[in-house]
């Protein structure tokens, strides 16, 4: 066994593999960019080495960096996590002929697997269903649009050595096969060195479901189950699950037998992904093969209790498999959603800058410690909670890297109890500083189709096709959460009381009945009325108060104090936890009150004082519809208009890169360009103006 392994990565993936390399009594080295100085997997590593700049094709990307970074420390064996070079042919084979260890799977078979095109053509040979489409390298748009219209749109535009929805578009007509092929091709060229470009056929409506394989130098060959990840937003999973709430017994095995034939062909080592498309009647056609550890292998740990990245070292070292294909268990249900730094209030835009607060729920299960905790009852299945993350409070998001903050990850008794556990977990999980998904996953979560099982890949395009509001969240909590507004108040205004020498007649009265406004950015405020039915009393560390609102009433107790972040008690006898922030970017006296993916912005005020609010004029925002608006923090990468040109709505104005993503801006509306107010290469933040219509 290795005494001493490299991580090349960094984030969550690198504080995850340390986990486990110290639970075997492994010794760690990290690598870091200037971005990561202070990051958490350089603090929790043995070691750390300086790799280059910020980009990571300066520093992460940099092969010849790691490899001189291993000698200098002795590390034995590197683990390339996700990402990065984790599935570079060239880096494994380098690292081989070094005599360093690659915990992954050996050069050939990245070769033969990793590359998209090669490893279609290897599962047509072995029989394995496949997509219809054109599987070699396309040598330009133009030939890219001639093959769609071949194969018939919709089609899907894929970057050979993507990943991570990056270099991938779905095109339905000749423009957007055109305009997807140079994005794919400059996203893929940019990302991972490699241009090249194949279409294939898009299956509509379907399932996105992989099967997990890990095999040894022995040539054994297992699959540990399958993880549902239909739930995509641009081709990136949001919300990924195991088992599949879709599939049967007998498809599940079909997959299985057919993911381990492939991995066979190749003589497979390591752990790995195969990933297939799923039709309605659970036909199913191989998609791609991911050499690496997967971003959501933690809910294959809970229900199988197995430590895949301590099998990946296992197998790296030369060790067979410590189990046969009828060991593997499936105990249980365990679901997992990505918390990524982006505001699904605009539109889902990365947001970059410091973590103010970084508070997740309290942990049950631990990366490295994947087996469920035994249930009251002695069963092997029962609940846990475990955060994989690579940040910490005060941390800094930066905009060179992808925006993951950190993976939620449950195991529940079955699917239900897997879904209740992680809408309280993200009730409690606090993220301050920047804006995150938070709420989205929880109305994801708290959808009927996706309670019952019924969705594809297409489900958040569907449902949130115009993007996503707090209003739109499908349950009824706003009166809920007016009710703990005004509890929440009665804290501030119960020390405002004790205040001596009040005027008379205008004390402040903390028993009295409230108006809880819900603030909106268009001045349509909401008005509601909240009485309070039985007198607030303080027991102890506990408050509990009664409140009436739209014709519903509210008992509700809890010890949280001013300061707590999070509000945990008994709402009518029934447990809850809701997020509750002091102040919001708008209104430093506002109140925001989060709960089951519902945002209320609120200010609590006394029936006379709300009457006054309401004859307030509106402050309207300065008009902006002359300018193009950097919709968010990011580098501005290509500026394709010039001042005096005429531009048609449609045609491409800027481009923005953020978060190894490239987002590209298109004018709203025929318009002469006045003046050019950023430059190529400038740092935009949000809302900065890039271009002045005349």
């Amino acid at each position: 066994m290795f005494t001493k392994i490299l991580i090349a990565n960094r984030g969550e993936i690198a504080c995850r593999v340390i986990a486990t390399a110290k639970k075997m009594g492994i010794k760690t080295v990290a690598v870091y960019s200037d971005a990561d100085k202070e990051a958490r997997h350089v603090a929790l590593a043995d070691e750390a080495v300086h790799i280059g700049p910020a980009p990571s094709r300066e520093s992460y990307l940099q092969a010849e960096k790691i490899i001189a970074a291993c000698k200098q420390t002795g590390a034995q064996a590197v683990h390339p996590g996700y990402g990065f070079l984790s599935e570079n042919e060239a880096f494994a084979k380098r690292c081989e002929d070094e005599g360093i260890a690659f915990i992954g799977p050996k050069a050939h078979s990245i070769a033969a697997m990793g590359d998209k095109i090669a490893s279609k053509k290897l599962a047509l040979e072995a029989k394995v269903n496949t997509i219809p489409g054109y599987n070699d390298a396309i040598a330009g748009p133009e030939a890219a649009v001639e093959i769609a219209k071949g194969i018939g749109y919709p089609v899907m535009i894929k970057a050979s050595a993507g990943g991570g929805g990056k270099g991938l578009r779905v095109a339905f007509n000749d423009k957007e096969a055109f305009e997807g092929f140079s994005s794919c091709q400059n996203e893929a060229r940019n990302s991972f060195g490699d241009d090249r470009i194949f279409i294939e056929k898009f299956v509509q409506e379907p399932r996105h479901i992989e099967i997990q394989v890990l095999g040894d130098s022995q040539g054994n060959v297992i699959y540990l189950n399958e993880r549902e990840c239909s739930i995509q937003r641009r081709h990136q999973k949001v919300i990924e699950e195991a088992p599949s709430p879709f599939i049967s017994d007998a498809t599940r095995k079909a997959m299985g037998e057919q993911a381990v034939q492939l991995a066979k062909a190749v003589k497979y080592q390591s752990a790995g992904t195969v990933e297939f498309v799923v039709g309605k009647n659970q036909d199913f056609y191989f998609l791609e093969m991911n050499t690496r550890l997967q971003v959501e292998h933690p809910v294959t740990e809970c229900i199988t209790g197995l430590d895949l990245v301590e099998l990946m070292i296992r197998v790296a070292a030369g060790e067979p498999l410590p189990l046969t294909q009828a060991e593997v268990k499936r105990e249980g249900w365990a679901m997992e959603c990505r918390i990524n730094a982006e505001d699904p209030f605009r539109n889902f835009l990365p947001s970059t800058g410091r973590l103010v607060r970084f508070a997740p729920p309290e942990q049950t299960m631990f990366a490295a410690h994947p087996k469920p905790l035994h249930g009251e009852s002695g069963s092997s299945v029962a609940g846990g909670v475990r955060v994989d993350t690579g940040v910490q409070d005060g941390g800094e998001i930066p905009m060179f890297y992808d925006s993951m903050i950190a993976k939620l990850i449950v195991h529940g008794k079955d699917r239900l109890d897997a879904i209740c556990r992680m809408r309280e977990a993200l009730n409690g999980f606090v993220i301050r500083g920047v804006s995150s998904n938070i709420p989205f996953q929880a109305a994801l979560l708290a959808h009927p189709k996706f309670v019952s099982g019924e969705f594809n890949t297409g489900f958040i395009a569907e449902h949130y096709g115009k993007g996503f509001k707090a209003e739109d969240v499908p349950h009824d909590d706003a009166p809920f959460l007016a009710a703990l507004a005004a509890f929440v108040s009665r804290k501030s205004r119960e020390r405002a009381a004790g205040i001596s020498g009040q005027l008379p007649g205008y004390a402040v009265n903390t028993d009295s009945d409230c108006v809880v406004v819900q603030l909106s950015d268009t001045g349509q405020h909401t008005y509601i009325p909240v009485q309070v039915d039985s007198l607030v009393h303080q027991l102890a560390h506990s408050a509990s108060a009664r409140y009436a609102v739209q014709g519903r009433s509210y008992d509700i107790q809890s010890e949280a104090g001013m300061s707590d972040l999070c509000v945990s008690g008994l709402v009518n006898g029934q447990p809850f936890t809701a997020q509750v922030e002091r102040g919001t970017p708008k209104n430093p006296l506002a109140t925001r009150i989060q709960h089951n993916g519902t945002r209320l912005d609120t200010l609590v005020l006394s029936p006379r004082v709300a009457e006054l609010h309401r004859r307030m004029l509106f402050k309207a925002p300065p008009d902006m519809s002359r300018f193009v608006l950097s919709p968010m923090p990011g580098l501005l990468v290509d500026v394709a208009v010039a001042p005096g040109q005429k531009v048609q709505a449609g045609e491409r104005v800027a481009v923005i890169e953020a978060m190894k993503m490239e987002n590209v801006l298109f004018a709203q509306a025929d318009g002469l360009v006045h003046q050019v107010l950023a430059q190529k290469g400038e740092s935009l933040s949000v809302d900065q103006p890039i271009v002045e219509w005349s």
